[in-house]
């Protein structure tokens, strides 16, 4: 008997955290739904006004319903994850050579004064031109598409990361370094146990602001001489009048860019020290 009134209450207490769990989740994801629901009100509403305009009816596909049915079909295909690899496989690249250049960068303009006194101005106008102005020039130093589209994420990327790390150096309190430096601290211990655990926070904010920006430059530079990747997939599309493809890959352009800066995010409340449970 009392093994099973400690049964009942275990499934009891099991139930309990299940319904809350429900609960919960449901109330995370309440105002999300509901701004996606009025964004895809809005996407049908004007894919109904296109329909019945006559001089726009031949963009009709631009709408929900053919979009998410040009959706599944590539998803079928397999197109759509070949086109997805590709592109992350650049953007991963080109992330990983913004952070191997940024962040020693950002580390040395940040620490040594007269570093950033002569970086700045250079590196300010550097980081105004268009990454996508780099094209013609990247065109002609690298001998691949790839390689040349990769150079073009890292002149986006590299900037954010640069002075966002730079900006995070600065702000350590230079008590620290005397007291590490009254220790006997190395230049290497310096680096590994104040400087990088001080600014993780802030390379961490960089590398999602680089994000941001690499991922909406992906899609024009892809539009280079390669035949793989989600810009290809567009240019193709308009190429071939097939809109609701078009609608397909932005939608899932979209949904990948949202993604991504979510990951970025969960990194950043890791790194925030400040952060209360």
């Amino acid at each position: 008997m009392t093994s099973a009134s400690a049964s009942l209450g275990k499934n009891h207490t099991d139930m309990s955290s299940l319904v809350g769990g429900v609960l919960w989740l449901a109330n995370q994801l309440k105002y999300p739904v509901l701004g996606c629901l009025c964004l895809l009100a809005l996407w049908w509403f004007g894919g109904y006004l296109i329909k019945n305009d006559p001089d726009l009816s031949a963009f009709a596909a631009f709408a929900p319903g053919p979009t998410f049915s040009a959706l599944y079909a590539l998803v079928l295909s397999g197109e759509l994850v070949q086109a997805i690899t590709s592109s992350l496989y650049r953007i991963l690249v080109g992330l990983l050579w913004g952070v191997a250049i940024g962040v020693p960068v950002g580390v040395l303009i940040g620490y040594v004064g007269i570093a950033m006194k002569i970086a700045n101005v250079p590196f300010q106008v550097l980081r105004m031109i268009s990454p996508l102005a780099w094209m013609p020039i990247a065109v002609l130093a690298f001998a691949s598409w790839d390689a040349a589209i990769i150079f073009l994420i890292v002149m986006a990327s590299v900037w954010p990361i640069m002075f966002s790390t730079a900006h995070g150096v600065r702000k350590i309190d230079p008590n620290w370094f005397k007291v590490a430096r009254n220790l006997g601290a190395s230049g290497p211990q310096m680096l590994s146990r104040i400087i990088l655990p001080a600014i993780m926070m802030d390379v961490v904010a960089g590398i999602r602001l680089a994000v941001g920006v690499a991922w909406v430059v992906l899609v024009p530079a892809e539009y280079l001489g390669v035949t793989s990747g989600l810009g290809y997939a567009i240019n193709d599309a308009r190429d071939t009048l097939s809109y609701d493809t078009l609608a397909a890959i932005v939608l899932v352009i979209g949904v990948i860019g949202y993604c991504l800066d979510w990951l970025c995010g969960l990194l950043v409340k890791r790194f925030n020290w400040h952060l209360e449970d």
